[in-house]
């Protein structure tokens, strides 16, 4: 093999595995998703995910029990739970908020939006309703992480105090 020729495969392999690096380091986590096969709006909620760049491994489970798993109290159910990075995710979480769950890594269980808002990502609606997405601590206790209007913005009043961080303890495990 001529040296030129040597040279240009060896860049191309560099400028290959390079891309392929900066691909892992910038991709979305996987979300594993617990949900009725038969059930609409959960099917929507995992379109909206893909939709928004998230890698969906969704799996079908016949009764709510299969999706106590994840940890989140029966009192903020809704119709389907996902799983990631470590964090909980229960009912209708806007892709936005997850994706700022995992930037700012509270020590938390996860994230929840309990029943089934309409308006909510998966339960689209001409007449949607407000609704909050909930940081769930691990003692089961609740606070306003988002706050969405009935017309689908983020409210001014959904900014929360700070919880703390993963950074800050290492007692955050999943």
């Amino acid at each position: 093999m001529k040296p030129k020729r040597r040279t240009l495969i060896f860049a191309a392999l560099g400028v290959a595995a390079g891309a392929a690096t900066f691909g892992m380091l910038t991709s979305q986590p996987v979300i594993y998703v617990y949900k009725d096969a038969k059930c609409d709006c959960c099917n929507k909620w995992v379109s909206h995910l893909r939709d928004n760049g998230f890698t969906v491994y969704a799996r079908d489970v016949s009764a709510p029990r299969d999706r106590a798993r994840v940890g989140i109290a029966p009192k903020l159910d809704a119709c389907h739970s996902a799983l990631v990075a470590g964090y909980a995710i229960e009912g209708h979480v806007p892709a936005a908020d997850i994706r700022r769950l995992l930037a700012e890594r509270p020590v938390a269980l996860g994230l929840a939006v309990p029943r089934m808002p309409r308006g909510s990502p998966g339960m689209e609606d001409p007449q949607p309703e407000a609704y909050q997405v909930l940081l769930v601590q691990r003692d089961g206790s609740t606070q306003v992480f988002a706050s969405y209007a009935a017309d689908g913005r983020p409210s001014a009043d959904g900014n929360r105090t700070a919880p703390q961080h993963a950074a800050e303890s290492s007692s955050r495990t999943a």
